[in-house]
């Protein structure tokens, strides 16, 4: 779990060239239960959903869920923090209640972090704090540009699978669950989340239907070919030398390696990604360890709460200008 106050050196112009609708978001649906608000920020394939907790008039945060989540993550962990923040949980691309990329288009790394560059344009931020989970974290410290040209040569390779993954996709039938069969589909296939963290998760990520429940994220994410991939270690420190931020990592005790239960003792890549954080941001970086798993923000929201609550009340740490 990353915490980052990062400048994404997003200018006007860069916004218009993504084709941000720099307007204020609309749907916004107050609920009783639980005092967030409903965002729906209109994007050109459709609309980026998001959560919001607190008022617009305070110093933003924008929440960034895992890989296959949705803004659920944070539920838990929200109600925990400091008051006086806007916090805005958004639902990438084709997960929770955002919309799925149109056909052609690829689920790549570069294209959800062009989304964050839409949502902080839309919602007219010129400063914020970013709180990552997992893919989210990475999503929070890179830069479009460096990753269209670490992307640039595979190029066709990446069209290629999306003809692959419009005809798979298109073939998979639309599976419908039992409330309580989807749920223990999910905490089979991914052993950290507890049952009570996943019935939060799959709030947003299923939908009723006359039989069941369907998932609602995009298909396409779960095809082999489209993968939460993570940068090599030779473009990892690129990447971090152009932070301009103050970073607060929090891992989880047991929340090293992958999530399947073969590689939950492959420490060897968190390790390198807390030494070169240490070794580049020097005094901006700030590690601590708690104890729980991968996702103990949701499962045990309190072991989190303080350490993220200093570091954003630190009057040593600002969030930065886009």
């Amino acid at each position: 779990m990353y915490l980052f106050t990062p400048a994404l050196r997003l200018l006007c112009s860069r916004a218009r060239r993504l084709g941000v609708y720099c307007q204020p978001p609309c749907d916004q649906r107050i609920r009783a239960m639980g005092l967030y608000s409903e965002l729906k920020l209109p994007v050109p394939w459709g609309h980026i959903a998001a959560k919001a907790w607190g008022s617009p008039s305070d110093r933003p945060v924008l929440c960034l869920h895992a890989w296959l989540d949705n803004a659920n993550s944070f539920d838990r962990l929200i109600p925990l923090l400091p008051r006086d923040f806007y916090y805005v949980a958004m639902d990438f691309g084709g997960h929770g209640l955002s919309s799925h990329y149109s056909p052609g288009v690829l689920y790549r790394h570069e294209s959800f972090v062009s989304e964050v560059l839409r949502v902080t344009a839309a919602l007219k931020w010129s400063r914020l704090s970013i709180m990552g989970h997992s893919f989210g974290g990475l999503v929070a410290g890179m830069e479009v540009e460096n990753l269209l040209s670490y992307r640039r040569r595979r190029i066709e390779h990446m069209l290629q699978q999306d003809k692959a993954q419009a005809g798979r996709a298109s073939k998979m039938p639309e599976r419908v669950y039992s409330q309580d069969e989807i749920l223990q589909r999910l905490v089979k296939t991914n052993t950290h989340v507890w049952e009570e963290s996943g019935k939060i998760l799959l709030q947003r990520g299923t939908s009723p239907v006359a039989t069941g429940l369907v998932i609602n994220r995009d298909r396409r994410l779960t095809l082999p070919e489209v993968h939460a991939e993570f940068i090599s270690k030779e473009r990892f420190v690129p990447f971090i030398k152009k932070l301009q931020a103050q970073v607060l990592l929090v891992k989880a005790s047991q929340g090293t390696g992958d999530l399947r239960k073969e590689n939950h003792d492959k420490k060897e890549p968190m390790a390198f990604i807390t030494e070169t954080l240490k070794s580049v941001l020097k005094e901006r970086f700030q590690y601590v360890e708690v104890p729980g798993n991968h996702y103990v923000h949701i499962n045990q929201p309190d072991h989190v709460a303080g350490v993220v609550s200093s570091f954003l009340t630190s009057k040593d740490r600002l969030p930065t200008k886009l």
